[in-house]
């Protein structure tokens, strides 16, 4: 891998680390209609990114399978959803649109199971990452360095809001700002880690590039609808992040389209 491959899987973490160093200048704890917009935001930008990043390059990717170019994405897709529900059901974590608790018992702390939480949000968009930067290496399709960047940077830009959204609340409970920062770094470490997992996997099958692709698209929808939604459009005002869901999803399609 090149350093273009190196730079464009650590953006989006590096995207995380600046949101959450908003811990550092902003007020301990985020307004709810503010919360509602990040959320919403942030789906927009994941639905945007499956559909015209992910599972559009994963169908040309299986192109030579003429009819049947379908079948690599449906497939991908729903072993992509089912992945994520099994983490779901397995990883303890904090379900912060409802408050909950979900996962598998355990005597983790709130504080963890928050970090955990974003941790599983940001898992699907770093295989997301990989996997348009191996399709770039393989040379399928027409995918390009700068189509790869454009994900990269779009989920880049949707981490800004998910690293304040981790470190800000644990900062209101009473946790050190430093501590609090941390925190929100180490939840978005497992962005690149499994952005380069994916590119290798790739890499060594390349047959199954189409599934890879339309993987990370399932997972990436199955955040967006058990989570992200939710969050955006629950209490009085859904208003805020239906708004904001159409301008992040607007902002990511724009990106695509115009310099992918």
């Amino acid at each position: 891998m090149n350093f273009e491959v190196y730079f464009g899987v650590l953006l989006p973490f590096l995207g995380t680390a600046i949101g959450a160093s908003l811990v550092f200048f902003m007020r301990d704890t985020l307004k709810r209609g503010v919360q509602r917009a990040f959320s919403g935001f942030a789906a927009g930008v994941m639905v945007a990114a499956s559909v015209w990043s992910l599972l559009l390059p994963a169908i040309e990717a299986a192109s030579p399978m003429g009819f049947w170019a379908f079948v690599p994405a449906v497939v991908g897709l729903w072993l992509g959803v089912l992945f994520l529900l099994a983490l779901d059901h397995l990883v303890p974590h904090l379900n912060r649109s409802h408050c909950e608790s979900e996962g598998l018992r355990s005597h983790l702390g709130r504080r963890t199971k928050m970090v955990l939480a974003v941790t599983l949000h940001n898992i699907p968009e770093g295989m997301a990452v990989g996997a348009a930067y191996a399709a770039c290496l393989i040379g399928t399709g027409e995918r390009h360095t700068v189509g790869a960047f454009v994900l990269a940077l779009g989920i880049a830009i949707q981490n800004l809001p998910e690293g304040a959204i981790i470190s800000m609340p644990l900062r209101a409970e009473g946790v050190k700002r430093g501590r609090s920062f941390w925190d929100g770094v180490l939840s978005g470490a497992v962005e690149p880690l499994f952005a380069i997992l994916t590119v290798l996997l790739s890499g060594l099958i390349v047959p199954l590039l189409p599934y890879f692709l339309s993987f990370a698209a399932g997972a990436m929808l199955y955040v967006v609808v058990e989570e992200l939604i939710a969050d955006a459009v629950s209490g009085d005002d859904g208003d805020t992040g239906t708004v904001f869901f159409a301008l992040g999803f607007s902002l990511m399609m724009l990106l695509d389209v115009a310099l992918g």
